[in-house]
């Protein structure tokens, strides 16, 4: 057999990498050269259709199902496929980055499930998206160990049989990966990590008896899932592997997918695994469609807005029924506490919000859940297996007793909580904190005992627009402005300083976090997406 021609991709700006000829093959790349050459067209115009769809949104300040597809929403007779024995039982869920120590310790925590993040738990560096890629390949081959140069700590796979199956998530549609292009133009992100992954596991993947599982985050319409559905039905064929061995499971943490669960699960039904909800991207996108809605649409602090808020309710249990109606699996929010090794009862505190948390999600009939933490997954785990017992999952509960109302996804104002000034201090604080580790590369990032990833940036940045454009007055009195935002971050900045110390600080990128926190939250015309800007700032 001849050698497959060389990729019409070319790689840019890219600093050689330790074994990245075993990643970034000929082959490999003419694969990702393909996916970008049939599908990316299409991914433009989908982006191009959400700029319109927000502009309808502006103009009405409503959403509702569609009818163009109620015929699908009123035909009971279709499923999703059977859910591969893999993925049957997915009751605990542990998230995080691709890096060596993670891969090693989230394959062991116990879980039945590790979404391996190259999305909002992975700042896009050259390096994440290639080794992260790697350390999935040793980690199937069994070649993948750590050892912590700090500790001296050595870290190794325990047997095959006790490992969480790996569920990748790859970059959002909107998002470009610079060191790949093709005739001068960036491949989107997307296409990139699913390429890749795709390409150099799923066989490697069926032969352990798993097979090419994946997180589609960002979805906004089943349009969009119509489109991966059209990715993983060619990339099938291209590698010769049986229609159907990719399962996908889409994150519902958008405002506008909310309104198009059954759709987006028909469109993918031939590889849907399930649907899970997503809190901060969810709570991100409202402010974002809705932001020049008034002031009914003003989300009080992050922390004031839990999973038992009106709105977040009608969510989370149509997305219950949603997906029990049609054979799916419903995954349930992420415990995002990291425990601390120094305050015995800050951890008593957060395990027994951390259970209550996982107690309602299994009682409302999710047949999983996801944690930040290893030390969280006997907690979720007691909660599902008090309510499964040795049932792989609750599919059967069809919750055919709720009823869903298109306003109640947005009764926003049904929420008696209020944007307080401490919830602004909040939200600069944790902005700077984690934009200046992302701009280091670090996308999973510990603030005040919780693992941020970007969707915290996104809702901090978002929350502090929305007040200063709604004209919010604080409890004290204050005035949500540009300059109180200023004034705010000026502190946070000089706070900082104090704790970590001159030399840290010159080190980080603390006041490039500062600044480009201030952009995102005060300039007029919104960005859609934080890490936009950010992309173009991050080294590497």
């Amino acid at each position: 057999m001849s050698a497959p021609a060389p990729s019409p991709l070319a790689i840019v700006e890219a600093e050689p990498l330790p074994r990245q000829e075993e990643v970034l093959t000929d082959a490999a790349l003419a694969f990702v050269a393909e996916l970008h050459q049939r599908f990316t067209p299409r991914r433009d115009e989908l982006l191009a259709r959400r700029s319109e769809r927000r502009a309808e949104i502006a103009r009405t300040s409503s959403l509702d199902f569609l009818p163009e597809t109620a015929a699908i929403r009123a035909d009971d007779s279709w499923k999703v496929a059977p859910a591969p024995a893999a993925l049957n039982d997915r009751r605990v869920e542990i998230t995080g980055p691709t890096d060596r120590k993670m891969t090693i310790n989230a394959l062991n925590s116990g879980a039945k499930v590790w979404l391996a993040d190259f999305e909002d738990a992975s700042a896009p560096t050259w390096e994440n998206v290639v080794l992260g890629q790697l350390n999935l390949i040793d980690a199937y081959e069994r070649k993948i160990d750590f050892t912590d140069p700090k500790s001296g700590k050595s870290y190794a796979l325990g047997p095959n049989e006790e490992l969480a199956t790996v569920v990748m998530r790859p970059r959002g549609w909107h998002l470009e990966e610079r060191h790949l292009q093709f005739d001068g133009r960036p491949v989107p992100g997307a296409l990139v990590d699913f390429g890749l992954y795709f390409f150099h596991n799923a066989k490697r993947l069926i032969g352990l008896g798993k097979g090419p599982y994946f997180y589609l985050p960002k979805t906004e319409s089943h349009l969009e899932a119509r489109l991966w559905n059209d990715v993983f039905v060619f990339a099938q064929d291209y590698i010769g592997i049986p229609q159907g061995t990719v399962r996908a499971t889409v994150l519902i943490e958008t405002i506008t997918a909310a309104y198009e669960m059954e759709e987006i699960l028909y469109e993918l039904r031939d590889h849907a695994a399930g649907l899970n909800a997503g809190r901060w991207d969810y709570l991100f996108s409202i402010v974002k469609n809705f932001r020049d809605g008034g002031e009914k649409f003003v989300l009080p602090d992050r922390n004031a807005v839990t999973m038992t808020a009106p709105f977040m309710r009608a969510y989370t249990e149509l997305l219950v029924r949603t997906c029990h109606k049609r054979g799916a699996h419903a995954i349930g929010g992420m415990a995002a506490f990291i425990p601390s090794r120094r305050d015995a009862e800050v951890n008593k505190v957060a395990f027994e919000k951390v259970k209550a948390d996982k107690d309602r999600e299994a009682g409302d009939g999710f047949d999983g859940s996801w944690v930040a933490h290893p030390d969280l997954v006997p907690i979720a785990m007691a909660s599902f297996d008090a309510v499964l017992g040795s049932k792989p999952n609750q599919k059967d509960r069809l919750r055919e007793d709720v009823s869903v109302a298109a306003g109640d996804l947005i009764a926003i104002d049904s929420l008696h909580a209020k944007p307080t000034y401490e919830g602004l201090r909040n939200a600069v604080q944790v902005g700077i904190r984690y934009i200046e580790a992302w701009l280091r590369g670090l996308g999973a990032v510990a603030i005040f005992n919780l693992m941020e990833d970007a969707a915290t940036a996104e809702i901090s940045r978002s929350q502090i627009w929305q007040w200063i454009n709604a004209g919010v007055v604080f409890e004290n009195g204050e005035l949500a402005t540009a300059d109180l935002a200023r004034k705010v971050a000026a502190e946070e900045l000089a706070a900082i300083r104090e704790e970590i110390g001159e030399e840290a600080f010159t080190a980080g990128n603390w006041q490039q976090a500062h600044d480009l926190l201030l952009k995102v939250a005060l300039d007029e015309n919104y960005e859609d997406f934080l890490t936009l800007s950010a992309y173009e700032q991050l080294r590497g």
